[in-house]
Formats: structure tokens, sequence, C-alpha cells
């Protein structure tokens, strides 16, 4: 006797998701002038509480890359070359990795990246940020399994404020999930922290929908900004 297959649940073709937990309500439009690469580890796809879809799809000057070790000659394309592809190569971006300074970087076999300076003169228009969305071990293998990314400029956040994503646990408050870790980076980088705010209060409807389905609501996981 066969065993009929189980029916698949629809799913949303803009935050594939289940339509059932769709998160497409909380899509906020914001404008912003840094570019923002988001390169996701393949685990961090299938969490329902992450949150780098819903930045990717509120940000249009953003992209959303699965992956865990990158080919050489992909990864410089996303890091440096201008968007879209064959736009002038005057465009190219100052890439800046978004990850905090790691004194014991050489003990673990990582490259010595120098500090972003706040006092460089760059348009906000002639910066890419480069965000890694994962859990601490999954962003650290990542950038231990790509030089490229080692050897950017890190932009490290300083005065951050408590973090809203109470719905995983954190060992600080201070731990951010990347959608809010984003937004606090691309305020520092514009000077325009009330342009991210409408995001992040959608993003507290977010995290309201999620404890709804867990049934209980923890404290903020402990993750690099990653969720």
């Amino acid at each position: 006797m066969s065993i009929a297959p189980l029916a698949r649940r629809a799913q949303c073709a803009t935050c594939l998701r289940p339509q059932s937990t769709c998160i497409c309500r909380w899509i906020t439009r914001t404008l912003h002038e840094v570019e923002a690469l988001i390169l996701q580890h393949p685990r961090e796809v299938a969490r329902a509480k992450g949150t780098a879809r819903l930045l990717h799809l509120s940000l249009p000057r953003s992209r959303l890359v699965v992956g865990e070790q990158f080919a050489p000659a992909q990864l410089q394309a996303l890091v440096l070359s201008p968007w879209p592809e064959g736009a002038s190569a005057s465009e190219v971006r100052q890439a800046l990795l978004l990850y905090p300074d790691t004194p014991q970087g050489p003990a673990l076999g990582l490259l010595c990246s120098e500090p972003w300076r706040a006092g460089q003169t760059l348009a906000p228009s002639e910066v890419r940020l480069i965000v890694l969305d994962g859990t601490w071990r999954e962003s650290r293998k990542m950038l231990y399994l790509n030089p490229l990314l080692q050897s950017l400029p890190r932009l490290a956040l300083s005065e951050l404020p408590g973090s809203r994503y109470l719905i995983r646990k954190a060992q600080r408050a201070q731990q951010l999930s990347t959608l809010e870790a984003t937004c606090a980076a691309l305020s520092q980088l514009e000077g325009s922290p009330g342009n991210f705010q409408p995001l992040l209060n959608a993003f507290d409807g977010f995290v309201s929908q999620q404890s709804a389905y867990v049934g209980t609501m923890t404290r903020p996981n402990s993750r690099q900004r990653g969720g």
C-alpha cells in the first residue's frame, strides 16, 4: 500500500515563508544611501525568527546572498563590483564589514583588519556595508573561510540601545538582531537615526508575531548581531 506524501504548505512568494506565517505586513520600505550586502549562513534560511529577509525586503539598496564559503571571484564581485552589473567603474563603493574587533584573531588564523574611522571622508552613497547573518559561531566560520572578508575595514557599533529582539536569548542586552544592528550601522554612517525608526517599529510587530507562535517571550539570543 502506497502512502500519499504530505502536502506542502503554501508559501509566500515574497518572504518565502508559509502563507500562514507570512511577514510581508512588516515590510517597511526605507530609503537609504549606504548599500547593504547581507551574507546569510545557510542554516539561517529556515529559522523562523531570523530577520535578514525582512531587512532585505525593506532596504531597496540591499542584496541578500546565502552561503558559507564563497568562490573568491564570486565574493569579490559581490563585495567590490558596482551594482547593478555593467554600472560604471566610478561607482565602486568602499566596503565595510559590520563586525566587532577580534583581538584574538591571529590565534584563530584570522587576518587583522583596520577599524573604520568615523572621521574618514566618504559620502554615504560611496559606502557598501557587508553584514554576516548567523550565530556567532556561524559568522566567525564565514569570516574564517573567506579571506576577503577578513581584509575589509571593520565597522564596530558603539553606544547601542538594548535589543528589542525578545524572542532569542542573549548574553548581553546590547547583542542585536541582524536587522537592528544593520539599522544602527546605517544610522551611524548616514547620520540619520530617525530614518530607520519606522522599520524598527515594524520589527516590534514582527517580534510580537513570532512570540505568539512560540507562546512564550524570552530574552534575546547570543548571536553576533544575528537573526
